[in-house]
């Protein structure tokens, strides 16, 4: 059974992210839904298109349909969200939370990965699919998100400081693509009470890993 989830993100209680080119309201009409089996057709090109033409995945083959069916199975079978943008048949983007480590000690920390249709990057897209996201990971109990942001892309590190992320390192050099050295951004962002305040250990995300 999945966890129940609730509506939007919290405010939180920090300084608020100057605005970005990418500081925009939702695409009018976008809508945002649990992705199925039969979005995956759709999810997978998205993807293919990114990893051989972007950064955002280090990934240098795109995966097979089975491999990405896989994916999604082993993903959505241990309660995280995955979201896609868009009607069945016309998805404009995904995202999905997953685990940043699979030890214990890590099942508060989620890892969020979103992907858009070349045609509609910019459009407010991904930011819809992220604000979204947030809601979901913080109702299921996850105490904070980062974002590993391959190539350290710009246009990624602002769509995530925009929504409420903050830089907390980088690794420099650390993939090699399209003929050149590329660097790794870390964004962080917390979840409900954050550090504020001890977990249920007995109740999910705590169940996660054996914990």
């Amino acid at each position: 059974m999945w966890p129940r989830i609730l509506g939007p993100p919290p405010k939180h209680d920090r300084p608020q992210a100057q605005p970005t080119m990418h500081d925009r309201p939702p695409t009018a009409g976008t809508v945002i839904r649990r992705a199925t089996a039969d979005d995956l057709d759709a999810i997978g090109a998205i993807y293919a298109e990114s990893v051989l033409s972007g950064v955002a995945s280090y990934e240098l083959v795109p995966p097979t349909a089975a491999e990405m069916r896989t994916r999604f199975e082993a993903v959505t079978a241990g309660g995280y969200p995955w979201l896609v943008a868009g009607a069945p048949g016309a998805v404009a983007g995904y995202a999905y939370a997953s685990a940043f480590r699979t030890r214990p000690a890590y099942r508060w920390l989620v890892e969020d990965s979103i992907y858009v249709d070349a045609a509609r990057r910019g459009s407010g897209i991904g930011r819809a699919l992220l604000d979204r996201l947030l809601g979901e990971c913080d109702a299921l109990g996850f105490r904070q998100m980062v974002a590993v942001i391959g190539g350290a892309h710009p246009a990624s590190i602002g769509l995530h400081q925009a929504a409420g992320f903050v830089s907390c390192g980088r690794i420099a050099a650390s993939g090699f693509k399209f003929g050149r050295w590329l660097d790794t951004e870390f964004m962080q962002r917390p979840l409900g009470e954050g550090a504020r305040t001890l977990p249920d250990e007995k109740a999910y995300p705590g169940t996660l890993f054996g914990g």
